[in-house]
């Protein structure tokens, strides 16, 4: 190796390295990114980024998302260097099953990996989320003399990232939030994966930042260290708005016959690229995953500098103990993720009411409710807080303070600046979903995002990353069934429960009444292994009693909500707003002397959860004759119902009509129950 290199260059060589001949073993990955973007990743750890990687959870640290999570190898590289509990030998195991260095970053895999990335945009809007949180925390606990939150959320995104609509659905709210401590450095290098970007874009993204409110820096030559490090210090500088930094790079850089095509994207260099890529970086041929000892210790120095911010930062909060003891324990128990003591004690309970209300508005009870006793709820719909019924009333809105004004406080509905829990994602379902996984990631927050059932489909990337990664996000959505009426099949979900429970992690709840309402929040505030989604109706229902079966059934996916004899033959089972049907319908059914069982189920996977003795008691297998009534596709439901079963079902688009019409013209009566349920105790038994 050329001893002319400085210490800086050939570290920035070493995380190349590193990280070509991890793809090269794996015979799979990118080392595209890394060849290029390695300077400013380099510059932005060892001059930048605070972090402690003797303790990847330090609250205080600064986030860094590598939003462009196919250049994995990179981080893994800079994780390992640094000195996480990343070692070497997972850096050899790149991509191979049971290592911590998969295909693209996941947060509950690897250690110091902040948020899950590879689908691309999703890690920007995380990391607007993490901003969003920040700024949030900061404003409620800092203190003029003290300070316990202060830290910056980078994110590295290339011109893919940069074409997904999400990024810019994100990006224009954080402009508009003027979130002064996120900063981008975007990767570019005009290439994508299957050519030059030219192929498909004649924008310039710079102008489209600086028309969404950032402040854009550019640096002409990527490999220009000075150059990076001083646009990063006047990003950190400027507080009143986001930055982005236009690094120009060259995709491959120092491969000879690759560097600046697109076929160094996705692909591996080969032995003889990767020999030659070594030469022009006066690398050792032969040698795999070398790293020299005087690039080691210089790496060294970013724990030690890490530890030593860390401890700082710990004096401070004890400081900040002493004078301010009361919200010293509150941050700090919302930084651990616990929940307030009796949290839940003032849950509203509901009386039975044949007329009933809709579960969106009973939601809205609860969830005002919540926002009392628990103080990190925040959150917000895509322009719908009128009709999801998800604002928290009296707690104001999360906006940017106003200039001259820290928004500490405010009037009762009015703008509180950073202190607001009411968050207004605009109409932006699929950034709503990838910031609040941002949020619930940080830590501190206890998100929530809504929108319509309908429009689940625009959140499912971001939704099934959050299944993925175990965030505890909670999603609220309303209209959840062809009852939404005259807007019509548009805006009339059909397939989209069934399509949210084949999410693994995913737990759907669709209470049937307001009580279940109220625990089905309980659960999902309660939860911490992974995210929630809370469906709800835009019709009112009956509110049903039946209060300790609910209790206690609730938690268990499913439960007896009602039955004429403990011996049933016929048992209904029904979801959300078709519990009432199938009430209605078993007691007819009773009348003619049927031994009629109705099971609410108001989540399927946590019905699943359940042991065995108690699904096969709650669902004798004796008892064949069964109905399933759902307003949505009946695909999924066939194990429930049993091969002599019913499913009443939505197997086709809806209409636009009043919904009580729609849902009668589709099959969703009494008559039509009953009917179907003497065809299931008919029918011979089917094995």
């Amino acid at each position: 190796m050329s001893t002319s290199r400085t210490i800086d260059e050939k570290s920035v060589n070493a995380l190349r390295i590193l990280s070509v001949d991890a793809v090269e073993k794996a015979n799979s990955g990118h080392p595209g990114l890394p060849l290029g973007a390695a300077p400013m990743a380099y510059v932005l750890w060892v001059r930048h980024l605070r972090h402690d990687p003797q303790d990847a959870s330090w609250p205080d640290r600064d986030r860094f998302v590598l939003s462009a999570g196919h250049g994995s190898a990179l981080l893994y590289a800079l994780l390992h260097l640094s000195g996480y509990d990343l070692s070497l030998s997972e850096i050899e195991s790149f991509r191979q099953w049971g290592s911590r260095t998969p295909g693209h970053p996941e947060s509950h895999l690897t250690p110091g990996v902040e948020v899950t990335t590879g689908p691309l945009g999703q890690g920007l809007a995380n990391a607007v989320g993490l901003a969003v949180a920040e700024q949030h925390l900061a404003s409620v606990y800092n203190r003029p003399d003290q300070s316990v939150v202060d830290h910056h959320t980078y994110v590295m995104v290339g011109d893919g990232d940069l074409m997904e609509g999400l990024s810019y659905e994100a990006c224009a709210l954080a402009g508009h939030l003027r979130l002064g401590k996120l900063i981008v450095l975007f990767d570019a290098n005009d290439i994508c994966l299957a050519g030059s970007t030219s192929l498909s874009s004649s924008e310039d993204p710079r102008k489209r930042f600086e028309a969404m409110g950032w402040q854009v820096l550019e640096v002409s030559d990527g490999n220009d260290l000075e150059a990076i490090d001083a646009a990063i210090a006047a990003a950190k500088a400027r507080t009143d708005r986001p930055s982005v930094i236009v690094v120009r790079t060259t995709i491959g850089y120092g491969a000879p016959s690759k560097a600046g095509t697109f076929k160094v994207h996705g692909s591996p260099l080969g032995e003889d690229e990767l020999a030659a890529t070594k030469r022009a970086l006066g690398w050792p041929e032969k040698e795999r995953f070398l790293v020299p000892e005087e690039i080691k210790e210089g790496f060294a120095t970013i724990g030690r500098r890490g530890g030593e911010a860390h401890a700082e930062w710990e004096q401070r909060l004890a400081a900040y103990r002493k004078a301010y003891p009361d919200l010293a324990d509150e941050f700090r128990r919302r930084i651990r993720g616990a929940l307030p003591e009796n949290w839940a004690r003032e849950l509203p309970s509901f009386p039975a009411e044949g007329t009933g209300l809709a579960t969106r508005k009973a939601s809205e009870a609860v969830l005002q409710s919540l926002a009392a006793d628990i103080p990190e709820l925040l959150g917000g719909s895509a322009d719908l807080n009128p009709s999801t019924y998800t604002w928290l009333k009296g707690c104001g809105d999360f906006q940017a303070p106003e200039p001259g004004n820290s928004g500490v406080q405010g009037a009762v509905g009015g703008i509180w600046g950073y202190q607001g829990r009411n968050l207004h994602f605009g109409v932006r379902e699929h950034a709503m979903a990838a910031m609040v996984n941002g949020m619930a990631q940080h830590g501190g927050i206890l998100p929530y995002a809504a929108t319509f059932l309908v429009f689940s489909d625009y959140m499912r990337p971001a939704m099934r990353l959050a299944a993925l990664s175990g965030y505890p996000a909670i999603f609220v959505f309303t209209h959840d069934s062809i009852c939404v009426g005259e807007d019509g099949p548009t805006h009339q979900p059909v397939e989209q429960l069934m399509s949210l429970r084949l999410i693994p992690n995913l737990v759907v709840l669709r209470p049937a009444d307001a009580n279940e309402t109220a625990h089905a929040w309980r659960i999902a505030v309660a939860r911490r292994d992974g995210p929630t989604a809370l469906v709800f109706t835009r019709q009112s229902v009956p509110t049903l009693g039946h209060m300790d079966a609910m209790a206690a059934g609730v938690p268990r996916g499913g439960y007896t909500l009602w039955e004429s004899d403990s011996a049933p033959e016929l048992i209904l089972v029904g979801t959300g707003s078709e519990v009432s049907l199938c009430m209605d319908a078993a007691k007819r059914l009773s009348e003619d002397g049927i031994r009629v069982r109705v099971v609410s189920m108001p989540s399927v996977e946590l019905f699943d959860d359940q042991p065995q003795p108690y699904r096969d008691a709650l669902l004798p297998p004796s008892v064949r004759a069964r109905v399933v009534v759902e307003a949505g596709r009946s695909s999924g439901w066939e194990r429930i119902a049993g091969p002599s079963g019913e499913i009443l079902g939505v197997d086709r688009f809806g209409a636009s009509a009043p919904g009580g019409r729609a849902y009668s013209e589709l099959g969703f009566t009494v008559e039509n129950v009953c009917a179907r349920a003497r065809r299931a105790m008919d029918r011979p038994a089917v094995t």
